[in-house]
């Protein structure tokens, strides 16, 4: 094959454009593992690239598209060999090393994880680089010494990618999950994932007061700016959050005070360079924590050429749940 179909991102006049296009293979990047791409997802990130709405994109042309799952074609690393199936998230793909919605991706074997027993790559791809940092999110927390007996824990964004994984996951564990959604209609299907209450997200968009009443043991936060700044004020004493997301700003409009009155923690959670052993170990529980049927319920198909289409829509907050990208 010396082209491959891809959604391909280049710089122009005035910002950048995305095109379903043919790529020559032999512009791939260097690497020791060419993978066959199956799946991808449709990720915030990946609507910020397609739409050029932020300077994600550090390199010209692109191949868009931060996540893929599918089997190893070629390989010179002592990992991998032909017909493995193999997962990607992260690592700069789609920013700075070409991406995962094509036929063909050329990669560092020390980036890929093996598709947990259990799942497809279809599933993988439901889950993605979303229900990967809600995973990230969950073991931080629990690593922090949060367990069902702490009280409630609220998920922001939670009709989201993010937010759909992060609450289907939690209440399969225990929790009391609080859901936070600016979409009123979206109230239902939360709670079929497991929400025991959903709240207007308005509740958490207001000034920030220093301290406020206490409300929730932890929480799982893809928001940011002020958002995040109540969910820490309304914290119970060492409880903590896993801040994960800005989809509201980078900003931080808060205080000391959660944290030196009432011993609040602050987790931060980044899944792009994230080492190998975590990494591993939350497809791991991936694999067991998230309930199937539900993941196929937060899950939407799309194919290569309708991706741009919904990278609009993902940045519109006109998306729920998941998007798996068929590639082939």
């Amino acid at each position: 094959m010396a082209t491959f179909k891809a959604i391909r991102i280049d710089k122009a006049d005035k910002g950048t454009t995305a095109a379903l296009t043919q790529f020559d293979e032999a512009e791939l990047m260097d690497g020791d593992v060419t993978v066959r791409v199956e799946w991808s997802t449709l990720n915030y990130k990946d609507g910020l690239a397609l739409t050029g709405k932020a300077p994600v994109v550090r390199r010209f042309p692109m191949i868009a598209g931060i996540d893929f799952a599918g089997t190893v074609e070629a390989s010179s690393h002592p990992q991998w060999k032909a017909g493995d199936k193999v997962v990607c998230t992260g690592w700069g793909m789609g920013e700075t090393h070409l991406g995962a919605y094509a036929e063909k991706a050329r990669v560092k074997g020390d980036w890929l994880v093996a598709l947990p027993q259990g799942l497809s790559a279809r599933d993988a791809m439901a889950i993605g680089t979303a229900g990967f940092t809600a995973m990230l999110s969950v073991l931080a927390l629990e690593k922090h010494g949060l367990s069902p007996k702490s009280g409630p824990v609220v998920v922001t964004g939670a009709a989201g990618g993010v937010g759909s994984v992060a609450t289907a996951v939690l209440s399969k564990l225990g929790y009391h999950v609080i859901t936070s959604t600016g979409r009123a209609s979206e109230a239902d299907y939360l709670k079929s994932l497991g929400a025991a209450e959903v709240i207007d997200r308005n509740e958490l968009s207001g000034p920030a007061k220093p301290l406020a009443k206490e409300r929730w043991a932890g929480g799982v936060d893809s928001v940011g700016s002020t958002t995040l700044a109540n969910l820490l004020s309304m914290t119970k004493y060492g409880g903590a959050i896993a801040a994960c997301g800005l989809a509201a700003g980078m900003d931080l409009p808060t205080s000391v005070a959660p944290f030196i009155l009432r011993g609040v923690c602050l987790l931060g959670i980044d899944s792009v360079m994230c080492p190998l052993p975590p990494r591993k170990a939350a497809w791991q529980r991936l694999a067991s924590d998230l309930d199937r049927s539900k993941l196929s319920e937060i899950t939407t198909e799309i194919s290569l050429g309708e991706v741009s289409e919904w990278g609009a829509k993902i940045l519109a907050g006109q998306v729920r749940g998941r998007i798996v990208v068929k590639i082939v």
